[in-house]
């Protein structure tokens, strides 16, 4: 399949392409701001992997017949095999960061299936939509490595591997045949969630407890971890601390503050503290990340 114009351009109205792969015809990788509004209703011929990688929004969409909504987080991924109509797909809020990957259909060759011993019904893929993903997120993170310039030849090589670790992780994990929505995973209304995200980010300089997130769910703190975790796929801290980490990400990139400014400013205390996480978090030190991105 040669992909000959870009299948986000037609999908959705209120989003602009900021980022895609240079010369391939294999697959097409596109990186999109989303502003709000809705979408336009339409079946691919392709297979589409999105994943929100910054930025928060309601989404509301009926894909596979099913009307349904989630609070998008970083990492929560659709999978919308090819044939599958999505209608309805209303975002709310500013995503500033989403990943779209558009691969062929099917996904692996029925010689390649056969050399590793796969049961051809396990490429057929089931519609999962709104389901937190930290593989996808990851794979995605490397996919967006390869964005706006011309492929290498290692590049190339490079891209085929990232492909081909996809698509394993989308037979094994998301194959008709043994993809069952969470229909007991406990939940979390979509306002009380909302409420918890937007407190989180009106105190990111402050002290932030599982109590205090808890008591704006209206909820006891030992459950309200568990449908956090459920609705996001992070705990509650985790996600407190990658939210600080995104925060500081904008201050480096658009402020002229210094490291320990930035460090208090984002609720890290201290510039040695704000140090060791952002560098356990992205493998690279605020001071880093700030050259990389402004050279």
């Amino acid at each position: 399949m040669t992909f000959v114009a870009s299948q986000g351009d037609r999908k959705y109205r209120t989003s602009k392409r900021v980022g895609g792969l240079v010369d391939c015809s294999s697959l097409q990788v596109e990186l999109r701001h989303f502003d709000p509004g809705l979408q336009v209703d339409l079946t691919l011929e392709c297979t589409e992997i999105a994943v929100l990688l910054s930025g928060q929004s309601k989404i509301q969409w009926t894909g596979d017949g099913h009307r349904k909504e989630a609070i998008a987080l970083p990492g929560v991924a659709w999978i919308c095999p090819a044939g599958v109509h999505e209608s309805g797909v209303e975002v709310s809020g500013i995503m500033p960061e989403s990943l779209h990957i558009f691969l062929p259909s099917p996904l692996v060759g029925q010689t390649a299936l056969e050399n590793f011993d796969i049961d051809p019904a396990k490429a057929q893929l089931a519609y999962a939509g709104g389901v937190p993903d930290l593989v996808v997120l990851q794979l995605a993170g490397l996919f967006r490595g390869l964005l706006n310039r011309p492929l290498e030849p290692t590049d190339r090589l490079f891209l085929d591997g990232i492909q081909l670790a996809l698509s394993a992780h989308l037979m094994g994990t998301y194959s008709s045949a043994r993809w069952q929505p969470p229909a007991r995973t406990p939940v979390i209304d979509t306002r009380r969630l909302q409420r918890v995200l937007d407190f989180i980010e009106a105190r990111i300089a402050s002290e932030i407890s599982l109590d205090d997130l808890a008591a704006e769910a209206c909820l006891s703190p030992f459950h309200f971890s568990r449908v956090f975790r459920a609705a996001t796929g992070m705990a509650p801290h985790q996600y407190v601390i990658s939210r600080r980490i995104e925060a500081a990400k904008e201050k480096l990139r658009f402020a002229q503050s210094s490291l320990v400014e930035i460090a208090f400013d984002t609720g890290f205390g201290s510039q040695a503290n704000f140090t060791r996480v952002f560098r356990k978090m992205t493998g690279v030190t605020p001071g880093q990340y700030r050259a990389l991105i402004n050279s």
